[in-house]
């Protein structure tokens, strides 16, 4: 896994409409299954954030409770960890996790549920490339920090898109549907290079601010496996622009340039985001 400071401006981007309204039993069931990726680079967020037993934490976007069972863990015996999530259907699944993990339905942008300087640490994984007012999102978690609690997000790399990201965009072109590879370079969210997180994380308050880039590489079975997860992970929103007969001449497209790069230890496609963690002063 390298890692490297980028410290580059990121170009302006028309951003697509994100809806929370796609997401399924069959959704969030998948993304339980299938999210290992998230959850891997969860865990070096975690490790740089060092929670430890007693402390209380926040999990902002938790999904279905993967790392925030991972955390609890961490916390116990007296530590809890507290989650929250937009999508009911995946807090369903993530209320059953662990006896030290709660987590129910609500957003980064509003924090009201907790009160002021009430937590050790706040994180966000796999989430801040989703929320449109990191502002307001970061404030809210500036304030329910206690002095000195610390912060960690992570963003895919607005300056860099996934190698799975240029490849759906390249069998989109070849079918003629720029309209819809032009979204697919946003990738449906709002993600940020290191010089925006940055920039932002210091405008919200923060402190002892420390950004990296870091670059994971995972193994791919073919195209279904890359549209389950793309689809789960995006709560319904990856290529939700095209019908079935466009999704199946996009997906054959999409298999073959796969099969291209197949090599003795299958297909490997790099995924690039940032990290930053931080302190409340």
């Amino acid at each position: 896994m390298a890692q490297s400071s980028v410290l580059t401006g990121a170009p302006a981007r028309v951003r697509p409409q994100i809806s929370l309204e796609l997401d399924s039993p069959e959704l969030a069931a998948t993304y339980d299954e299938v999210s290992t990726r998230q959850f891997n680079h969860g865990k070096v967020l975690i490790q740089a954030l060092a929670p430890r037993s007693g402390q209380r934490v926040l999990d902002i976007g938790c999904g279905t409770g993967r790392l925030g069972e991972y955390v609890a863990e961490l916390v116990r015996p007296a530590g809890e960890v507290l989650g929250i999530d937009p999508l009911p259907l995946r807090v369903e699944i993530a209320a059953g996790k662990h006896a030290r993990f709660r987590a129910s339905v609500g957003r980064a942008e509003d924090l009201s549920a907790f009160a002021d300087r009430s937590f050790d640490v706040v994180y966000s994984n796999s989430v801040f490339h989703w929320i449109e007012d990191k502002p307001r999102a970061l404030a809210e978690a500036l304030r329910v920090l206690r002095p000195g609690g610390r912060i960690g997000v992570n963003s895919a790399d607005g300056d860099q898109p996934h190698q799975s990201q240029a490849l759906v965009r390249e069998a989109l072109l070849e079918e003629g549907l720029s309209e819809v590879a032009a979204a697919q370079g946003t990738g449906h969210n709002y993600r940020v290079n290191a010089a925006e997180l940055t920039r932002l994380l210091g405008a919200a308050g923060f402190a002892d601010i420390v950004v990296s880039a870091h670059t994971f590489v995972d193994e791919v079975s073919g195209a279904d496996d890359l549209i389950r997860w793309s689809t789960s992970s995006s709560f319904g929103n990856f290529l939700k622009e095209l019908d079935a007969v466009q999704q199946r001449r996009v997906r054959d497209r999409l298999e073959a340039k796969l099969e291209a790069r197949r090599g003795p230890r299958g297909v490997q496609l790099e995924r690039y985001l940032v990290f930053a963690i931080a302190r409340r002063p």
